[in-house]
């Protein structure tokens, strides 16, 4: 269903949208449309699952790179719009690139940055990631990378901290040959549906003001219990903060990375 053109996509209509498994893209960077999109299959990453190789864990121990959480928000998002890999135009319009912007400043959407050190002590952002949450959900919409492992270690990241914060689902909503080497699997949009409504049971149910039936494509799973406001904004960055304060009481502090390391390959 096309949304008007004059506007962001509403924030409630949005997030009730990712809550019964669709979601939006364009088809340029200008397009001033967008269409609601529900795969056959469904890429996820089981946060139990994510495959730390034995070179992205050296990555981590060495800590090439600072890792943040909602720090540029903006910049992630611009970088992730960029065109890459030979593609001449991208699905993140300005209107969705707008409409995420305020999703972030709602506290419903996150990013997480990788950032490189020059030698002039100046740090240069050179890969990341950022994606939706709400109640026990992280849905992730784009990555992007300039260096050899930023996005991965931006994604490894993620994970150890998705699963300090007690997510369990992790929708990479297509898979490539790259998420699928670090363990994203697909399944069948039904099953996603019901693991949707499953991460979604114990949360407090919050009043969207959008009914499922404005949105085209939407299931029976638009009517699940949506997550708290306060859950949706503390998900990720509380996660994130969680990890650093396990690190520091592991005496890792200044060395997060060799912690991260150790938590994925013990746990996965």
């Amino acid at each position: 269903m096309l949304q008007p053109v004059n506007s962001i996509i509403p924030p409630d209509l949005l997030l009730r949208a990712y809550r019964a498994g669709i979601f939006p893209m364009a088809d340029s960077r200008d397009d001033p449309d967008v269409y609601w999109v529900e795969p056959r299959l469904r890429a996820i990453l089981p946060l139990d699952g994510f495959h730390c190789s034995h070179s992205l864990a050296r990555t981590l121990r060495r800590g090439r790179f600072t890792v943040t959480c909602n720090a540029a928000f903006d910049a992630v998002i611009d970088s992730c719009a960029a065109p890459r890999d030979g593609a001449q135009d991208s699905w993140i319009s300005q209107r969705i690139r707008e409409s995420y912007r305020t999703l972030h400043t709602l506290g419903h959407a996150h990013s997480i940055e990788t950032w490189a050190t020059g030698p002039d002590g100046q740090r240069t952002l050179v890969g990341g990631l950022y994606g939706v949450g709400f109640a026990r959900v992280f849905c992730g919409e784009s990555m992007f990378s300039r260096q050899s492992d930023a996005s991965k270690v931006a994604l490894a990241w993620l994970v150890a901290a998705l699963r300090h914060a007690g997510v369990v689902l992790l929708d990479c909503q297509f898979s490539t040959p790259h998420l699928a080497s670090l363990g994203a699997v697909e399944i069948p949009q039904a099953d996603y549906l019901a693991r949707l409504d499953d991460a979604g049971r114990y949360c407090v149910g919050e009043s969207a003001g959008v009914p499922p039936s404005s949105i085209t494509g939407a299931s029976s799973a638009g009517a699940l219990s949506s997550g708290s406001s306060a859950g949706a904004a503390a998900g990720l960055p509380a996660g994130f903060a969680a990890l650093l304060a396990a690190a520091a009481e592991a005496g890792l502090s200044s060395s997060p990375g060799n912690f991260i390391a150790q938590f994925l390959t013990q746990t996965s």
